[in-house]
């Protein structure tokens, strides 16, 4: 029998969605966990556009071209912001679908950081019972240590975590953060903006030596108890 054309070609891979879908679905998604998303969304819209219109009739002096010239650049403005913002409430629409989840601040440290602060999302300390844990982040302003989980059962490992710090660095500054919706605690979707924030103290240079110094200071993983390094000798296979 006759082989057929489609015969022995692999499949195609599914197309992925084009750029305007992609902004669907993330419009869709946004909306669905924050409902104001699409009139503050409006709202940057219809203002540069209404500013356009106004300048358009105040300088134009009458002039059709000049006209539309300021209508389309204000409604080129207003789609500009509308992004923006559909940016913005999107990312906090992503963290809130995490928030409280254990691995959430590793989550923004892995991919929420903008400018010079490097983060991880593997923690530096872990309580295994609780599932409470220590995060670290270097940037200029210093070494920040953020705490996941109640801020009663995380403030000794902050301490402790930091006295690790300053016994290493003595003058590098380390702030604490402890994330959640405690007084006093900052909210994930503000834990990236917060750490802006933090005054500059350290050059990039700087910046990445501290990192350094601090990766290479990882703890390795403990030996189990009862078994002397020194000692420990190779098995031999057994003779046949």
């Amino acid at each position: 029998m006759a082989r057929t054309k489609d015969a022995g070609s692999a499949p195609k891979p599914p197309k992925e969605p084009g750029r305007m879908k992609q902004m669907w679905q993330v419009f869709q998604m946004t909306r669905r966990y924050d409902s104001s998303a699409q009139w503050l969304m409006l709202l940057g819209f219809l203002a540069p556009v209404a500013v356009g219109l106004g300048l358009a009739l105040w300088l134009s002096g009458g002039n059709g071209f000049t006209i539309a010239l300021w209508i389309i650049a204000g409604v080129l403005a207003g789609l500009l912001i509308a992004l923006v913002i559909l940016g913005r409430r999107a990312e906090r629409a992503a963290y809130s679908q995490i928030d409280g989840q254990p691995g959430a601040v590793g989550a923004v440290l892995r991919s929420g950081l903008r400018g010079s602060w490097v983060g991880n999302e593997m923690p530096v300390a872990v309580n295994g019972k609780t599932q409470d844990a220590v995060y670290r982040a270097v940037g200029r302003g210093g070494v920040a240590l953020i705490s996941e989980g109640p801020r009663s059962r995380t403030e000794r490992m902050l301490a402790d975590e930091k006295r690790k710090v300053e016994r290493v660095l003595p003058n590098v500054p380390v702030t604490t953060l402890s994330v959640g919706h405690e007084v006093g605690s900052v909210e994930l979707h503000r834990l990236a903006a917060t750490l802006r924030k933090t005054k500059r103290s350290l050059t990039k240079p700087e910046v990445l030596a501290v990192t350094n110094r601090l990766n290479s200071l990882q703890a390795p993983l403990p030996i189990p108890k009862g078994v002397d390094p020194m000692r420990v000798r190779p098995q031999r296979g057994r003779m046949r």
